[in-house]
């Protein structure tokens, strides 16, 4: 006997052991996790906000839009927030409350008026008061997920409606206050009611069980899982409170599938079915969520809305036998629809190009793991306006040149537009197809830029205003350069000479020769130079044909260059990003503006008012049958050799933009500047700009009445004066023949030129 109970003792004292290492390990592992980071938070990317104020450059039908795409429900009642009605040009809404980087925006009720394309009245209705400002919750373009793509909204158990708390305890845990973890009254129950049915319908694992299951085990159905399981329950149960466990379960629960994106939670749940905060939802709605803790893809309100109401109305049933609510309220909560939005999908990434561009400069003062984890809440530049219109032009404009629909032989395009007072991105294409994640041109895509390099070689010049004005004559004529051991013959466009023309003329029409000549007298090296004071810091090759655009660029570096042009010569990097808070709404970085003067402000002038002359009167004309011609742009067309490549860059009073348009193999793309990357920059800024470029001249500008034949200075007697700006002590002294009392006889005005 002694040794049976010696050889039973043995093996029990080391099961003993086992187990009690076992539970050791389970509990650290349950601390670890439940007492550290819980989940994985994506970062969420938005939108720049709308800003709706009186002369607000937004019709009726855009906000209308807006409203749409920020899942905004029709409630002529407006009676929770995010919600809108509209009547004719009127328009009333109640905001969402929102925590923004500069202060949270508390939830109003306000009434728009519209007319002429633009917001004329506004009013708010519970004061009758005209606010100054009201500003939209922004759109959500993306977020920056982990391997597993769940996404949540956490909730604290304070916020979560009782009624929500009750359909859960009723359908899925009666006796959750009352057990230690495991249940032996809902698993007798359960069996009971599995059996009175003939088939599975209710479960017996606990809220607890089920937290367990979800948040620290894998999906597999194994006894030694279920073993686990049920230790672990117990664990929790003994370790934390009932409140804080009932916590986890509300934000863990998955709930739903959208795309490739896991709804966890009820807070996330509550947005994703009925675009309403967790704190807003009825008693028919929060039925509809405990129904689908059973089978999220079973019960899916979306594909089968007549299984989802039959479960609903059983959570209404259980909630009235358990007391939780009357029968009258039951059976009103069943007499309402199910009350899901039509189209709740969110873009894990909208913008794709757009959102890489964000994730590159982030990844500078982040982690990659920051921006997956974290739950930062990152605002972008992005107008979404100024992007549909720009992805619009897109298509609208490469369908109609390029009707192929082979993908090897179709053109692609990219495309960046700033702020010009700010350098902020407004939009962003990387490719032709603005949904796709590939190749991204924007940023990656190096190619020759072509006559977009010029206006660097005429700034170089000007900036020697004692050598070069913008009168000075320069020949256009054939010119031989060795270059490697080869000679280089350039040519003009059009194939001519055109001889001696005025600086001004060379660069609006885009004359090669002039320019190669020019760019010679000055030195290549300086226009090098000029380039990365203009904030490209790319090394170029400095052989001659960098004159003509020899210079491999992407668009994003291009945009920068004529982003400073735009600003009068103060580089301003390109930013997507204004500022990153934390998940609770804490600041964590603003990224303001950054002005450096880089070059003379008078020389950037007097480059400016040539690009409005090639707009007017040179190669960039055409894009005057997109825009008024009292908007008075700027610009440059730009095409490489046989046509390669097309490109476009120039700016207004607000928006400055940058196209280019071409083949990803590079083979020709058969379109000219004009004729190619222009048109889909006119297409986009005939939606976007308002403000026309009024250009200021500096304090070392002074106008000049000149000779368009001589360059010389002219009075009423010259038939093709103009007046030209010049820095000041720049101007030429001499007349020109044609004004009244200039000198006749000695010296030739040419020479009295030099």
């Amino acid at each position: 006997m002694r040794m049976t109970r010696k050889f039973l003792f043995i093996p029990a004292l080391l099961f003993a052991i086992a187990l009690m290492v076992y539970l050791a390990s389970q509990d650290s592992l349950i601390r670890a996790k439940f007492e550290g980071r819980r989940w994985a938070l994506p970062a969420k990317v938005y939108a720049m906000p709308v800003e709706l104020y009186a002369e607000a450059p937004v019709s009726a039908d855009q906000l209308v839009w807006m409203l749409d795409q920020l899942k905004y429900r029709a409630d002529p009642h407006l009676t929770s927030q995010g919600t809108y009605t509209r009547k004719g040009n009127e328009i009333r809404l109640r905001t969402r409350e929102f925590v923004f980087p500069d202060k949270s925006e508390p939830s109003r009720a306000v009434r728009l008026g519209f007319g002429g394309g633009a917001l004329q009245t506004l009013e708010d209705l519970e004061t009758t008061d005209a606010p100054a400002l009201v500003r939209l919750d922004p759109v959500q373009i993306g977020s920056f997920y982990p391997t597993l793509k769940e996404d949540r909204i956490l909730v604290k158990l304070d916020e979560v409606p009782q009624s929500l708390i009750d359909a859960l305890l009723a359908v899925e845990d009666r006796d959750f206050y009352e057990h230690f973890g495991l249940s032996a009254k809902g698993i007798l129950r359960a069996t009971w009611q599995n059996l009175k049915a003939g088939g599975f319908v209710q479960g017996g694992s606990t809220l607890t069980q089920q937290l367990v299951k979800n948040f620290f085990l894998s999906s597999e159905r194994t006894l030694g899982r279920k073993i686990s399981e049920a230790f672990m329950a117990l664990i929790l149960e003994a370790r934390y409170s009932k409140d804080a466990i009932l916590e986890a379960y509300l934000n863990e629960i998955y709930l739903g599938q959208d795309g490739t994106r896991a709804i966890h939670g009820f807070g996330l749940a509550s947005q994703y079915y009925f675009s309403r905060a967790i704190g807003e939802l009825e008693l028919h709605h929060v039925a509809l969520l405990v129904a689908l803790v059973r089978g999220p893809t079973y019960y899916d309100p979306l594909k089968h809305p007549e299984r989802s109401r039959e479960r609903r109305d059983r959570v209404l049933d259980a909630m009235v036998e358990q007391g939780f609510v009357t029968a009258a309220e039951a059976e009103a909560a069943k007499q309402r629809p199910l009350d899901v939005i039509k189209n709740p999908h969110q873009a894990i990434s909208r913008y794709p190009a757009f959102l890489d561009l964000v994730r590159r400069q982030l990844q500078e003062q982040y982690r990659p793991e920051d921006l997956t984890s974290e739950g930062l809440r990152i605002f972008t530049t992005l107008d979404v306006f100024a992007q549909e219109h720009l992805e619009a032009a897109i298509a609208k404009t490469l369908s109609r040149l390029d009707p192929s629909s082979r993908p090897e032989d179709r053109l692609e395009t990219a495309a960046v537009f700033t702020r010009r007072a700010n350098g902020e991105i407004a939009a962003f294409a990387g490719g032709r197809d603005g949904e796709s994640s590939g190749f991204n041109r924007a940023l990656d895509s190096v190619r020759q830029i072509g006559s977009l390099y010029k206006p660097v070689v005429y700034l170089t010049a000007l900036e020697q205003p004692g050598g070069y004005t913008i009168a000075t004559p320069l020949l256009d004529e054939a010119v031989k350069v060795e270059s490697g051991g080869k000679p280089w013959l350039p040519k003009n466009y059009d194939g001519r000479e055109h001889g001696q023309v005025p600086l001004h003329k060379a660069l609006a029409n885009s004359y090669n020769l002039a320019t190669v000549r020019l760019g010679l007298s000055i030195g290549v090296e300086r226009t090098a130079e000029t380039l990365r004071k203009l904030g490209v810091n790319r090394e170029v090759d400095t052989y001659p044909s960098l004159l003509l655009g020899a210079a491999n660029l992407s668009p994003i570096e291009v945009a920068t260059l004529y982003q400073t042009l735009a600003s009068d010569g103060f580089v301003t990097p390109l930013r997507g990003i204004q500022a990153v808070l934390s998940q609770d709404g804490q600041t964590l970085q603003r990224f303001g503006l950054e002005l450096r003067q880089a070059v003379d402000p008078g020389a950037v002038y007097l480059v400016n008012t040539i690009l409005q002359e090639v707009m007017s009167e040179g190669t960039g004309r055409s894009v005057y049958s997109y825009l008024p011609e009292d908007m008075h742009v700027a610009g440059k067309t730009g095409t490489t050799n046989d046509m390669r490549d097309s490109w476009f860059a120039g700016f207004g009073g607000d928006y400055t933009g940058v196209v280019w348009v071409g083949r990803d193999d590079n083979r020709p793309a058969g379109l000219t500047g004009a004729r190619g990357a222009l048109q889909i920059w006119g297409a986009t800024m005939q939606k976007i700009a308002k403000e026309p470029l009024d250009l200021l001249p500096p304090d070392n500008i002074e106008m000049l009445r000149v000779d368009g034949d001589t360059g010389l200075r002219a009075d009423d007697g010259c038939a093709d004066a103009q007046e030209l700006p010049f820095i000041k002590g720049s101007a030429p002294a001499a007349w020109a023949p044609c004004a009244e009392g200039a000198e006749t006889g000695g010296e030739s005005w040419i020479k009295k030129l030099f």
